[in-house]
């Protein structure tokens, strides 16, 4: 466990993928990260690869969350809806994101979709916007060897089909990770 781990809210997108999400929930299991998500924000990537991968049955994306929610029960913000109505962002359905923010007290909305999240709309309430690449990179700065060591056990998460060192930060680097696939490959033999 981190000293003084950042606390951070998880949109939708980042939870999306499942390689990046199963990173970022082994890092919140870990403790170098609070995380915080909403029944919103599981209903939005939920919703959204459902739609997408018809193989997935939706039941799997369920226990896929009531796992996630097991695991990291100070994760979930309940009191955010009030909020919500009082927040500008350019895209007023994401509002929910950053009252989430605000109420679960996090620093920083992890999200791909960093113009929906302006600076000048977060400051006010203390509150950044980080893709996860940036995000996991200023991570492994901060708790170089935790990270390495956190990556590692997300890897071995995938018993049933754990890849290889190499395909698995590939993978994460095809899923848009690139800083931070540079930073693991640095460290691989940590990784194996």
């Amino acid at each position: 466990m981190a000293s003084n781990p950042p606390v951070a809210v998880y949109d939708a997108c980042v939870l999306y993928p499942f390689h990046l999400r199963n990173v970022l929930i082994q890092c919140a299991f870990d403790g170098l990260v609070e995380a915080r998500w909403t029944d919103d924000i599981h209903d939005e990537w939920i919703r959204n690869l459902d739609a997408n991968t018809s193989a997935l049955p939706i039941e799997r994306l369920i226990t896929t969350r009531d796992r996630m929610k097991a695991v990291l029960p100070d994760a979930d913000v309940a009191d955010y809806r009030p909020l919500v109505a009082d927040l500008e962002l350019p895209d007023p359905d994401d509002r929910h994101v950053l009252a989430a923010a605000i109420a679960g007290k996090a620093s920083v909305i992890v999200t791909w979709n960093l113009k929906d999240f302006p600076a000048r709309h977060l400051l006010p309430y203390g509150v950044t916007s980080q893709s996860p690449d940036d995000f996991l990179t200023d991570l492994h700065a901060a708790f170089p060897e935790a990270l390495v060591s956190s990556v590692k056990r997300a890897r071995h998460n995938l018993r049933k089909t754990t890849p290889s060192v190499e395909a698995f930060v590939d993978a994460l680097q095809q899923g848009g990770l690139k800083t931070f696939s540079d930073v693991l490959r640095r460290n691989i033999a940590a990784l194996k």
